[in-house]
Parts: structure tokens; sequence; C-alpha cells
């Protein structure tokens, strides 16, 4: 009888008979990824995608209202985006679902203590992406800014008194907290690439929504001045 390779099981055929003890010590964590599978490359690339998506969408609108001539109105262009923000991240959670899924897991993660830090994880970050939307609303939380929709003023409370970007925040911790769940080496270093990627989106996104903001502040004061002339 020819020698059973692991390699040639699917992944979550070996991650069940692993926890059974059907293969006793042959199921080592050797190889933690599968770069056969399409399904990671097609997640990577959607999770690249998404900040650098909305954010060349947002500066056209700003420069060009692109969003706010094709809609009419510029909470109808802000709430189309918003949508379809949301609906790519859903896509995009399914994908890395999938991915997760595809690839091998590590019997380090099968311990009941990561199970558990996977869950706080998720409902934290959960909670940091709800209570931020609550707290900015649809226009606020979706780029309302770049479409001239503004703020009265900055919210500090919770959760931005715990974290200056909450959205995102919140977003890496539930990557994060699927990863250990799924017991995914793969998914840990895709929720790090989730991270570092908004990292990189607030460089460009938190100083030019600060100029918008001082933009619109240093208009009284250039009114009063003409005024006063």
């Amino acid at each position: 009888m020819d020698k059973l390779d692991l390699a040639d099981l699917p992944p979550r055929v070996v991650r069940a008979a692993a926890k059974l003890g059907h293969f006793g010590q042959a199921r080592t964590d050797k190889y933690l990824v599968d770069f056969h599978q399409p399904s990671l490359y097609i997640a990577l690339a959607s999770i690249l995608f998404n900040p650098i998506f909305w954010n060349i969408i947002a500066r056209q609108e700003y420069k060009n209202k692109v969003l706010t001539r094709l809609f009419g109105d510029p909470y109808r262009g802000c709430y189309a985006l918003a949508l379809t923000i949301f609906g790519l991240g859903l896509f995009r959670d399914g994908l890395y679902q999938k991915a997760l899924l595809d690839q091998p897991t590590s019997l380090l993660l099968a311990y009941g203590e990561f199970k558990i830090i996977a869950v706080l994880l998720m409902l934290s970050g959960t909670v940091l992406v709800l209570t931020s939307m609550y707290a900015l609303g649809v226009t606020g939380t979706y780029l309302g800014d770049y479409f001239g929709i503004l703020m009265d003023a900055p919210v500090t409370g919770f959760p931005f008194s715990v974290t200056s970007s909450p959205m995102y925040t919140g977003s890496s911790l539930v990557f994060l907290g699927t990863a250990l769940w799924h017991e995914s080496p793969v998914g840990i270093v895709l929720s790090a690439i989730v991270y570092i990627e908004y990292k990189v989106a607030l460089t460009y996104e938190d100083p030019f929504t600060s100029e918008i903001y001082a933009k619109r502040d240093a208009a009284p004061r250039r009114s009063q001045r003409l005024l006063t002339s």
C-alpha cells in the first residue's frame, strides 16, 4: 500500500483528522503555506485593492466632484460610495475566509486558549467598528469630508478615546481573530498585511483630511478680514 501523502489531502481534511489523532505525529507544522492555492492570491489582491480603491475615488471626488456630478448630489454620491465600500468589504471578507479554509492549519493554534483569544479579538474589533460607525454616522464613516460634508467638531469620545482610527484597528483585530479561530498561520500573515496597509493608508488620509478641515476653518477668518478691511 502506498504511503499516505498529507500534501495530497484537502487542508480541512488534514485539520479534522489531526484533531482526531488519525495521523499521530505525521501531521506537523512543516508546511504552513500552500502556495498552489489560487484563493490565497485572490484574497491578498482583494485586501490590497480596497483601501487603494476608496482613496483614489475619494480624492477624485474632492478634486473633480465625480460622484456628486454622477448622482446629482453630494449626499447621494457619498451613500453610493458607502454601499460600494461596504459591499467590497463583505466580498473581501468572504475571499479571506475561503483562503483560510484552503490553507494548512497549525496544531499549536488548536489549543483552547487561542480560541478564547480569537473570540475576544473578534468581539473587541467588532465593538470598535460598530461604535465608530455610530459616532461618525454614514457620511463621517465613509469619507463624507471629501464630498464637502463636514462634521462640526472632531469626535473625541469612545472609541476615539481608545484609538485614533477605530475602524481600521477594529477591522485588523477581526481579521486576526478570524485567523486564530481557523488556526491559520497564513491568516495571521494576511492580518499583518491588513494592519500595515491601513497604517500606510492613514499616512495619506489623515493629513489630507486635516487639510480639508483647516480650509473650512480658515474660510470664516478670510471673510471676516474682507468685511473689516
